[in-house]
Formats: structure tokens, C-alpha cells, sequence
């Protein structure tokens, strides 16, 4: 992923404010910042949502655009389908973009919901499901599409602590198997240091990027144990410096 120089302006307010950075394959990049600093803007140009104004934006060589199937988007909101089962919601996507027979789908889906524990549950339709089970359904949708390139915007920013902590560790474990490069906005900076490779902390808006942290913390991780981890409280104060003196420039 690369950008350089993007600047986005809605009207006469700035957005966006010369962004540049660029983000290596199989990397695990969040994104912090305060409320309305232009973080989902960033996702938005990345998918092809947004024109590019000014500036450069890039996926896998070649520049963003609508549509592009190199590119799986998951939202805070599960968006499950309610008139679709467990199952049905997970190949959704496979079905949108055409991908594999479907036989294949099914098999490829039901193997998904079994990783992300809702084995058993492939006939449940929505309703019946709980929150965090609705956002595992959609985990399963999102890496059933192989897209190298996967853009997260706070999808665990609702659930209770105990969830949010079993799906960091889930998603920490389907992103090592699938080997994706994974940009991923939250407010949490716990979960933003204990999942990244690096921590981009964006200003008050209009939005600029002023410092991009490496997080040298040992992989495999587990986000439960980085909790009692002295090196992990460190990485988290010092984000938490950078993003303090942002919010006040």
C-alpha cells in the first residue's frame, strides 16, 4: 500500500491533510487518532469509496479504485443479512464476486466458521446469534475472500472486554495462517499495540499522520498475556504521549 501527499477536503473543511506512507505485504498497520480525524477516510481511499483528490494512492502497485476484489472492507456493524443463515451470510461475498463452485463456497465457508468457533451454528440466522458471535460471521465473510489486502474499521470497537480479547486473538491467529496486509482502525491503543507491527497515530483534524511507532514486541503474541507484559505498557504510554500531544496541535 502507498500513499503519498493525499489531502482530502469535504467543502471548505480539510479532512485529510498530506498523508504519506507506505505499508509492506503481510504487515499488521492500525491506526489511531481522535474522533473525526480522517481514519476512515483513509480506508475509504484505500477501497476506491473516495476519489483521490490530490496526492497518490496505491494497492498492490496499482491505484485504488472501486470495486477492486484485492480488497475485503469489514465494518464496526456486522452487516449480516438477516434473512441469511450463518452460512449463507459467510459465502455471501464468494457469491457477489463469483468465486469458486458452490460446492467449494460451502465447503471453504463452513471451514471458516469452524475456525472462528461457530461450528454447530451454520443453520442460525442472525437473530439468534449474540454480538460477538454476529462479528465472528463476519470474520468468517471477510477471510473467505482471500483478498490479499484487508481494511478494518474498529470492528471490535462494541463488544464487551472478554469478547474483544478472544477475537483479537482470533484474528491475530487467521492473519498469521492467511499471511493478509491488514490496516486496521481503532481508539483502543491496547488492541492497536498488542495486534500491530506498527502504530500510525494520526492529529486532531485536519488530519495528519505524526508518528508511525514499530511495535517490537515478539510474534506469535497472545493479546491476553501482552496484558501483564512490562515492554507492552511501555509501547502503549508512549503512543498514548504521541496521540495526547496530537489531539492539542
Amino acid at each position: 500500500i502507498h500513499l503519498r501527499d493525499v489531502s482530502v477536503h469535504f467543502g471548505d473543511i480539510t479532512g485529510l491533510k498530506e498523508a504519506s506512507f507506505d505499508i509492506a505485504p503481510g504487515e499488521f498497520v492500525s491506526v489511531v487518532g481522535p474522533s473525526g480525524c480522517g481514519k476512515t477516510t483513509l480506508l475509504n481511499l484505500l477501497t476506491g469509496l473516495l476519489p483521490v483528490q490530490t496526492g497518490t494512492v496505491k494497492v498492490l502497485g496499482k491505484p485504488a479504485r472501486e470495486g477492486n476484489s484485492d480488497v475485503a472492507y469489514m465494518l464496526a456493524r456486522d452487516c449480516l443479512l438477516p434473512w441469511r443463515t450463518t452460512l449463507g451470510n459467510a459465502m455471501y461475498g464468494m457469491e457477489a464476486r463469483g468465486l469458486l463452485p458452490g460446492k467449494e463456497r460451502e465447503k471453504k465457508a463452513h471451514h471458516l466458521l469452524e475456525r472462528v468457533g461457530l461450528h454447530g451454528f451454520a443453520d442460525q440466522y442472525p437473530k439468534a446469534l449474540s454480538h460477538g458471535m454476529r462479528q465472528r460471521n463476519a470474520l468468517a465473510r471477510t477471510f473467505c475472500l482471500d483478498s490479499p489486502v484487508l481494511l478494518m474499521d474498529e470492528p471490535f470497537g462494541a463488544l464487551d472486554a472478554q469478547t474483544k480479547l478472544q477475537l483479537e486473538d482470533l484474528l491475530l491467529d487467521l492473519w498469521r495462517e492467511h499471511q493478509k496486509t491488514v490496516v486496521f482502525i481503532t481508539h483502543d491503543l491496547g488492541e492497536a499495540v498488542a495486534l500491530s507491527d506498527r502504530v500510525m497515530v494520526m492529529s486532531a483534524r485536519p488530519g495528519r499522520i505524526v508518528a508511525d511507532i514499530k511495535i517490537d514486541l515478539p510474534r506469535p503474541r497472545s493479546v491476553r498475556d501482552l496484558q501483564k507484559s512490562h515492554e507492552f505498557h511501555e509501547i502503549y504510554t508512549e503512543v498514548w504521549e504521541v496521540l495526547e500531544a496530537g489531539m492539542k496541535s
